[in-house]
């Protein structure tokens, strides 16, 4: 997995009922782009996070 600041997350939720979150990807910790990652979530809640099988990365588009 590789990632960049402004990058986003998707959290697939692994229990039924459970719902999908996304992190903004605020640091990158690891080397050329890989995990670990300090992100946010839409609650304001940040933490590191290294991604499991149920996440992808949904890159940023930067506008040029």
């Amino acid at each position: 997995m590789r990632a960049s600041v402004g990058d986003r997350l998707l959290v697939h939720g692994r229990i039924v009922g459970r719902q999908d979150r996304t992190a903004e990807i605020i640091e990158v910790l690891g080397i050329s782009g890989g995990p670990p990652y300090r992100v946010r979530f839409e609650d304001g809640h940040e933490t590191l996070m290294s991604p499991g099988p149920d996440t992808v990365v949904r890159h940023f588009a930067s506008e040029e």
